[in-house]
């Protein structure tokens, strides 16, 4: 397992869900806030594993997909590939580090609809697949 900058709170999580998907709250870096009690680097808390889903991307996000314009809801999961994690744990959870890219879904709960003279047609793709990463500027704790 390669050796990684440790993330910690303030440290940003960038999800992409490619065009025509467009979520506005994914459109800039989203602050990642550390969840460890015990560990601190450079007097920040360090993000363990289920930190990764910042609070404000937890719940459910509009989107649009044109041609799909009448705005729908959904909700954002990430799986965090083993490069994403440390093997050691804080208090049974994982730290996480900055790793490469990893899967993000944005799983549709309310489908958003295309305005037509018959009535609104709703988005058929269910789940808008996409990728994330950590945005760091830890640059000297690595874990190891």
């Amino acid at each position: 397992m390669p050796d990684d900058f440790i993330m910690v709170t303030g440290d940003m999580i960038q999800v992409t869900i490619p065009p025509p998907t467009i979520v506005p709250q994914l459109m800039a870096p989203v602050p990642l806030v550390g969840s460890s009690q015990n560990v601190l680097v450079g007097g920040r808390p360090v993000c363990l594993e289920g930190d990764e889903l910042p609070p404000e991307l937890q719940a459910p996000l509009p989107y649009t997909a044109p041609p799909f314009v009448i705005p729908g809801i959904g909700t954002l999961e990430l799986t965090l590939m083993p490069d994403n994690k440390t093997v050691k744990t804080e208090n049974g959870k994982k730290i996480l580090i900055k790793g490469a890219t990893f899967v993000a879904k944005f799983n549709v709960q309310t489908p958003a609809q295309q305005p037509t003279p018959a009535g609104p047609v709703p988005d058929p793709v269910a789940v808008k697949p996409g990728q994330a990463q950590f945005i760091t500027t830890n640059t000297q704790t690595m874990a190891g």
